[in-house]
């Protein structure tokens, strides 16, 4: 079974290209500023050039439209973005209307007492990010996720692609994988030195493990 790595967090030219010699199949920079790992806007177009196209991820949290709508001017591939429930459909439907369902990947923040992911924002995206939840912070956290609702989820919902991600590392991701049998999976803190520097040998530890537990699912 193939399963495909995004680096989150990403905020130097040594990190982004440590991850793409490795085999990333995406990376993703964050321009929330409340994140400890935020890009000043004026320092991504440089950060972007040592990143190709069909790679680049902007990660970001309830993004008023009209940001996003210059947010567009930015030569990114996907829009992650990261909401709480609470976020109006109407938003949801807009994000979607600015950037294409294509190039949405919606990261809903779902509380543990939610038994049902929330069905109606999945007509506007075709990417769900599962993050572990935090009345705190949006991603980044490391605290693990629930892999079962992981597994549960996107077994009932397969027509959507499905990005496992919160608290993964070079110790736990063997496990997640064999939990969850995700497809690809989002890492962040796990293998870092500190907010916003990877860590070299964490992250080739991080990519030999996925490799070997990939190995061992069934395709």
């Amino acid at each position: 079974m193939d399963v495909a790595i995004k680096v989150c967090g990403i905020t130097n030219q040594q990190d982004a290209e440590l991850a793409l010699d490795l085999g990333a199949e995406y990376l993703g920079i964050i321009v929330y500023q409340k994140s400890p790992r935020a890009v000043p806007m004026g320092e991504i177009p440089n950060l972007l050039r040592y990143i190709p196209r069909g790679k680049r991820v902007l990660v970001d949290v309830s993004t008023p439209t009209d940001v996003l709508d210059q947010y567009k001017e930015l030569p990114f591939d996907a829009y992650q973005l990261h909401f709480d429930l609470e976020v109006a459909i109407a938003t949801v439907a807009a994000w979607s209307g600015l950037v294409g369902a294509e190039r949405l990947w919606l990261a809903p923040r779902v509380p543990p007492e939610e038994d049902y992911f929330p069905q109606i924002t999945m007509e506007f995206a075709h990417t769900i990010v599962l993050d572990a939840y935090s009345k705190s912070a949006y991603g980044g956290t490391g605290r693990t996720g629930d892999w079962q609702r992981f597994l549960d989820w996107s077994t009932l919902y397969q027509h959507k692609r499905w990005i496992l991600a919160g608290g993964l590392n070079p110790d736990n991701i063997g496990d997640a994988l064999r939990a969850t049998q995700a497809e690809m999976v989002d890492v962040n803190s796990g293998v870092e030195s500190e907010p916003g520097k990877k860590d070299p040998e964490k992250l080739r530890a991080f990519f030999r493990a996925v490799r070997e537990a990939a190995s061992e699912l069934p395709q």
